[in-house]
């Protein structure tokens, strides 16, 4: 058997990161799972990620920090702008600016350190909420700079950017992660999560996972503060 090939997994501790993990793991890449605490008020997903790279065998798992609350202008990271309990027209408050960009390059970076080739991020246009940093034509072009940017690139080894859940629903991606044995009580979606990490229930993320699980006839098993 020759050498595994590597892959740096983004890792949220929601349900979309861990289901791409699976992913990824399926397809025989040693995982090498990268969270990044950007100064979220919902930082019970830290934990949850480290639950979820322990359970996934991942090679390493590491967290990142990075002060996007520093710089403010979002819902996940300025407790002055209230969590939306309701659908918004356009693009939310929750969208945190360039987070993506951000989170991704962090990524590259490592696999540059670490020789792989291949980065997994779980983002998906249907359930992005309208985020911009969700959609193919920024994974496209990120990719573009992954090859103008990094000594792999320019040496012909460009890192290729692996978005398997881009075009699924949530409840194509529930039955997807069912499949490959994600055990979704461990990961924590909500917005707003307290410190325990039980969701509460409102906010969009929620409206969005719990609907998912209804339509993939799957229990849900998340853990809400209301139960």
């Amino acid at each position: 058997m020759g050498i595994q090939a590597r892959a740096v997994v983004l890792l949220s501790g929601g349900l979309d990161s861990a289901t791409a993990l699976a992913i990824a793991g399926e397809q025989r890449f040693e995982c090498y799972a990268l969270s990044v605490d950007y100064g979220q008020r919902h930082a019970a997903e830290l934990e949850a990620a480290r639950r979820v790279a322990l359970a996934s065998g991942a090679r390493e798992h590491r967290i990142m920090h990075v002060d996007l609350a520093g710089i403010g202008g979002s819902a996940l990271t300025d407790r002055a702008i209230a969590v939306p309990e309701s659908p918004t027209e356009g693009i939310p408050v929750t969208y945190v600016p360039a987070r993506n960009t951000i989170m991704l390059a962090l990524a590259l970076a490592w696999a540059e350190v670490l020789d792989a080739r291949d980065l997994f991020i779980g983002v998906n246009v249907l359930d992005s909420s309208g985020y911009p940093d969700c959609r193919p034509e920024f994974i496209a072009a990120f990719g573009r700079v992954a090859q103008l940017a990094t000594r792999a690139g320019v040496e012909g080894k460009p890192c290729r950017i692996h978005t398997p859940l881009i075009g699924w629903s949530k409840a194509e991606i529930v039955r997807e992660g069912t499949r490959l044995k994600v055990d979704y009580r461990q990961t924590v979606s909500c917005y707003q999560a307290d410190a325990e990490g039980r969701a509460c229930g409102r906010c969009d993320a929620c409206r969005l996972r719990r609907a998912g699980f209804i339509a993939a006839g799957v229990p849900d098993p998340t853990r809400y503060q209301d139960v």
